[in-house]
């Protein structure tokens, strides 16, 4: 048995002290009353939901911890000696919607990131508003995008009965990469069904210990360029012999370097995915293109 296994086991063994439950209400109390004062983030309505169960996960892992190192000495010295995490945080649904607009269908599920502990950086109120105008403008500009496909459509002789088999769809949605105890990496994502031009994706990597965006640099260290450089250029050979399409050359307008706005995301293995849209490197028949980088 472990140390950390005998921590455990004698605090399933400890009584929780009776002052304990006071300690715990008014924690609870000074939670609410943060959310009654105006919200997190300026959100409320389905969101409040959220921080209702917030409360609850709060309460509980208090109690938990609380009852342990304040009652079992040997719990709290070897909790001591555990590596500390960090900032924790998480992606909740805020607002999600599906309607029709014409013959044109939208879904629409907007994510916001949330700070277990404190945020020091003020990185939540950065990254929420930013998400919410990108949802809000990529599903604006699909609804016109639709339109203006439509009328071109019936006016090169397409008919209403033609153009309802298209079934039109606009989506906007999230995707979560990968999380650990280092880092949260997720991806906010939209697509329109009759074309694959004007599909977005904006990726999001948080370093959970600094509370701060990780950069290609954070992960991959001072010599990042040449490292991933080097890295893509020769997967480039081999996904070329894989998909049979060749990647352009840098005189063509293909890949030469990556830069500080090259997108990437995080696996749950640690090692960043560099992502070149479709169209970006190679003919579109290749799709988008994507090369792990090992660390």
């Amino acid at each position: 048995m472990n140390q950390l296994e005998g921590a455990k086991n004698r605090y399933d063994e400890t009584p929780i002290p009776e002052e304990l439950n006071g300690r715990i209400q008014s924690t609870i109390n000074q939670f609410e009353g943060k959310i009654t004062a105006g919200g997190r983030n300026g959100v409320d309505g389905k969101g409040k939901q959220f921080y209702k169960w917030g409360i609850g996960t709060a309460a509980a892992f208090l109690i938990t911890f609380t009852a342990a190192l304040n009652t079992n000495t040997a719990f709290a010295e070897e909790m001591n000696q555990l590596p500390v995490v960090g900032t924790i945080a998480r992606i909740l649904t805020v607002s999600s919607y599906k309607k029709t607009i014409g013959d044109e269908k939208i879904s629409v599920e907007v994510p916001g990131l949330e700070f277990i502990e404190k945020d020091t950086h003020g990185l939540t109120r950065q990254v929420n508003k930013e998400i919410r105008e990108i949802c809000s403008k990529y599903a604006d500009e699909s609804l016109e995008r639709a339109k203006e496909y439509k009328q071109a459509f019936l006016d090169t002789g397409g008919t209403e009965a033609e153009w309802a088999e298209h079934k039109i769809e606009i989506k906007v949605w999230y995707e979560i990469k990968a999380q650990s105890d280092a880092y949260l990496s997720f991806a906010v994502k939209g697509t329109e069904s009759w074309t694959s031009a004007y599909s977005q994706e904006k990726y999001y990597n948080i370093d959970l210990k600094s509370g701060t965006l990780l950069s290609l640099k954070d992960v991959l260290g001072e010599d990042y360029m040449n490292k991933a450089n080097e890295s893509i250029k020769n997967q480039m050979k081999e996904k070329s012999l894989e998909i049979g399409i060749p990647f352009w050359t840098p005189e063509e307008g293909g890949f030469e370097s990556i830069s500080d706005e090259t997108k990437f995301y995080m696996k749950d293995n640690g090692n960043p995915v560099v992502v070149f849209d479709k169209y970006e490197i190679a003919p579109g028949a290749a799709g988008a293109a994507e090369f792990e980088i090992q660390r």
